[in-house]
């Protein structure tokens, strides 16, 4: 239960994360009550996780999942750059998240 915790705050952090592109630095109302809310999910999420995933692990997952979904959700909805390197480095992050899940016992 704890590892889809950790997925979910992971999948709220890439809401709260691409949503602060549309709040125009919190001066957007409903954009940033939605950046907020989606910050406090992820984060009630990640507390949960770490009662029973070591730190360290929850962390990297976490920021890890959040970089890789922003990544695309950037490639997708503002047409950043999808050269090879970038596109590597995506897929080598998700190999570390998955490594990480592997090599955790919790």
């Amino acid at each position: 239960m704890a590892w889809g915790y950790l997925f979910a705050a992971g999948v709220f952090e890439i809401v709260w994360a691409t949503g602060l592109k549309y709040t125009d630095g919190f001066s957007r109302l409903w954009p940033s009550v939605g950046t907020v809310l989606a910050m406090g999910v992820s984060f009630g999420f990640l507390s949960h996780a770490l009662k029973t995933i070591p730190m360290g692990t929850a962390y990297a997952v976490w920021t890890g999942i959040g970089a890789v979904g922003v990544a695309i959700l950037g490639i997708v909805l503002f047409d950043e750059s999808r050269d090879f390197v970038r596109l590597f480095c995506i897929l080598v992050i998700v190999a570390g998240i998955v490594g990480l899940r592997l090599s955790t016992t919790s």
